[in-house]
């Protein structure tokens, strides 16, 4: 099974076609149908990781002053408790937590209904520590390779550039900022060239790594990704550009 990491930008692009969602569903029909998804999203940044187990879990509409027709958007898919503790059992020693608060938020739904539709796969989450370093996420990542031998998905939900403080709020075919694409642009030369120790230390990227990501929840799934590829595979970009000239939609495919 391959690994996937989708930009998912704004929440509106649940339910609206456009040339992100139309790549999101085209990535989404060529893929091998998974058993089960294991989803690392942005937006379930919390001071621990822990794995939903609720069998049914709830769509978390967590973002406010959208339309209606947003906040009635339900993706009913099924989770696993299986699943998760199949995660929890991989990554020991480390104690995962299991969670039944937490459903799927936006940087999950968002995404899967267009990559899967029909609900009709499990899923669950799992959260990023925001008490740790980038190494970290980029072991647990490691550590959850052999679910790809057995047919599971691992998505990662973010955006490689995220800086909502320069983004061009109701214009539209705002060009990327340059800090913002040359930023975007090292890091498609990392994956191509598979210089992860360059995409984990990405703070060394300089000033323009401080402007694309001023805060790290939105890149830290890349790194889940990352960890779970193998040396040598193919590295693609199904879905690309960058709304508001600081939000990358960068799709990575890894395998």
């Amino acid at each position: 099974m391959p690994v996937i990491f989708i930009g998912h930008g704004n929440p509106m692009n649940a339910i609206e076609k456009n040339d992100y969602t139309d790549g999101w569903r085209l990535v989404g029909s060529a893929l091998p149908r998974p058993k089960g998804i294991l989803a690392i999203s942005a937006h379930w940044y919390v001071p621990f990781t822990a794995v939903t187990v609720d069998p049914q879990p709830r769509t978390i509409h967590d973002f406010g002053g959208f339309p209606r027709e947003l906040y009635r958007v339900q993706y009913s898919a099924p989770g696993s408790p299986e699943l998760a503790g199949r995660v929890q059992d991989l990554q020991e020693p480390l104690a995962v937590k299991s969670d039944q608060d937490w459903g799927l938020d936006h940087g999950t739904w968002s995404v899967l209904v267009h990559l899967f539709p029909n609900a009709d796969i499990p899923v669950i989450q799992l959260s990023i520590d925001l008490s740790k370093p980038a190494e970290f996420h980029y072991q647990l990542g490691k550590k959850l390779l052999p679910l790809r031998e057995e047919d599971i998905l691992i998505l990662g939900s973010g955006n490689v550039v995220h800086n909502l403080h320069a983004y061009a709020w109701g214009r539209k075919d705002v060009q990327p900022y340059d800090w913002a694409q040359r930023f975007e642009e090292r890091v498609r030369a990392a994956l191509l060239t598979g210089d992860d120790r360059s995409l984990v230390e990405y703070r060394q990227m300089g000033d323009d790594a401080q402007l694309a990501i001023p805060t790290p929840d939105h890149y830290l799934p890349l790194l889940y990704i990352l960890g779970a590829g193998k040396e040598d595979e193919p590295v693609s970009f199904p879905v690309e550009g960058v709304e508001g000239g600081s939000i990358s939609m960068l799709a990575v495919q890894i395998g």
